[in-house]
C-alpha cells in the first residue's frame, strides 16, 4: 500500500526574496530539506499549481502545495521475529538489540534483520525509509536503538542525531588497566588498506569524538562508560583501539587473544568464550518527536558481558587484589 501526503500553506510575505526550496523547508518544516528538494525536482510540490525551480526565488503571498504518494518499501520482506521492545508509541519504538542481529539487510545478510522484524512488528514504517531506523548498532553490539514509525518522526530524530542533542552511552570492557578517563578527538575514515575496517584518518577521515570515564579497573582489564557526541561506523572500536585500549573479543581491532599472566582458570575461560566486541548501547536520551517531551530509557548489561564483569572481579579476589570502582 501506498501513503498519500496533501498539504498547502501560503508564504508569508516576510520569507519574500527567499528561494523556493528554503521556504518549502521552513513551511513544511516535518520533512528535511534533501527531501524537500527531491520532490520539488520531481514536481510533486507545485507554486500557485505550477512547477519550478528549487532556486527561483518567491515575492510572498503565494500557495505552496504538496501531494505525493510514498510507495512502501517492497524489497523487504516482514519477516516475524522477536523483539524486546522497551518503549512504544503511534511515533517511536526503543529496541534492545540482541548480539548477532544485523541492523540492516546487505549482501550476505538479506533477511533476518532488525529492519525484516520491524516492517512484521510495525508495517507504516514501510513508508519510511530504511523502516524508520535513524541510527544502527553493529552486529554483535548489544542494547538501545531509536525507530521512527513515521516520517515526521524520522525527520526530527535525524537533526536530534546531526545537532548532536540526542543522548547515547555505552559500557564496554577494554583491554588494559586504565589510569583515569578521556576525551578521544580523532577523525574518522576508511581504512587505506582494508575495506572492512575503519581507521583514525587525519586527512581524510569525520569528525569523531568518544568521551570516557572509567567504572572498575580489574587487572589487565578496565570496563568503561562512553558517551558519544558523533556517530561515526565502528567509532568506539577504533578510537579505544587508537589509544592502545581495544576492546575485548574485537575480532577486527582487538588484536589476537592473549591471556592476562596468572589469571584464574574461570577467567581464562570466560574470556576464550567471549567472541563478540564487549560492547553494549546501555542509555538513549531524545526530545519525544511529536511531544517534545525528553524521554529516557537504561538498559542492564547482556549476560555474556556480566559473566565476563564476574569473573574478572572473581580473580582479582583470589589473586587478593581489590578492583577499583569509579562510578
Amino acid at each position: 500500500m501506498a501513503e498519500r501526503i496533501v498539504k498547502e500553506a501560503q508564504v508569508p510575505f516576510d520569507l519574500g526574496g527567499s528561494r523556493f526550496d528554503q521556504i518549502a523547508t521552513d513551511l513544511f518544516s516535518d520533512y528535511s530539506r534533501s527531501r524537500i528538494q527531491a520532490w520539488i525536482k520531481e514536481g510533486v510540490i507545485l507554486v500557485d499549481g505550477q512547477p519550478i525551480k528549487a532556486k527561483e526565488k518567491l515575492f510572498g503571498g503565494e500557495t505552496i502545495s504538496l501531494n505525493v504518494e510514498i510507495e512502501a518499501q517492497e524489497e523487504h520482506q516482514a519477516q516475524e521475529m522477536d523483539l524486546d521492545i522497551v518503549y512504544e508509541d503511534e511515533d517511536i519504538m526503543i529496541i534492545n538489540k540482541p548480539a548477532g542481529l544485523v541492523v540492516h539487510p546487505a549482501v550476505g545478510n538479506r533477511d533476518g534483520t532488525l529492519m525484516n522484524a520491524i516492517l512484521h512488528h510495525a508495517p507504516e514504517t514501510a513508508h519510511v525509509p530504511r523502516a524508520g531506523i535513524v541510527h544502527r548498532l553493529d552486529k554483535e553490539t548489544t542494547g538501545l536503538m531509536v525507530v521512527a514509525k513515521t516520517l515526521v518522526a524520522q525527520t526530527d530524530l535525524v537533526a536530534q542525531l546531526q545537532e548532536r542533542s540526542m543522548g547515547r552511552e555505552y559500557e564496554a570492557i577494554s583491554i588494559g588497566e586504565m589510569t583515569g578517563g578521556g576525551i578521544v578527538d580523532e577523525p574518522i575514515g576508511r581504512h587505506p588498506h582494508n575495506r572492512q575496517k575503519q581507521a583514525v584518518e587525519p586527512v581524510n577521515g569525520k569528525d569523531a569524538v568518544t568521551h570516557y570515564r572509567l567504572v572498575n579497573r580489574y587487572k589487565n582489564h578496565t570496563h568503561i562508560r562512553l558517551k558519544l557526541e558523533t556517530g561515526r561506523t565502528h567509532q568506539i572500536r577504533v578510537h579505544m583501539a587508537h589509544i592502545q585500549y581495544p576492546l575485548v573479543g574485537d575480532p577486527q581491532y582487538g588484536g589476537r587473544l592473549k591471556m592476562p599472566k596468572a589469571c584464574s582458570p574461570e577467567l581464562q575461560e570466560a574470556l576464550r568464550n567471549f567472541r563478540r566486541q564487549a560492547l553494549h548501547a546501555k542509555k538513549l536520551e531524545l526530545a519525544h518527536p511529536t511531544t517534545g517531551e525528553w524521554m529516557e530509557w537504561e538498559i542492564d548489561l547482556p549476560d555474556d558481558m556480566q559473566h565476563l564483569l564476574d569473573a574478572l572481579k572473581q580473580d582479582m579476589q583470589e589473586s587478593g587484589s581489590e578492583d577499583s570502582e569509579y562510578y
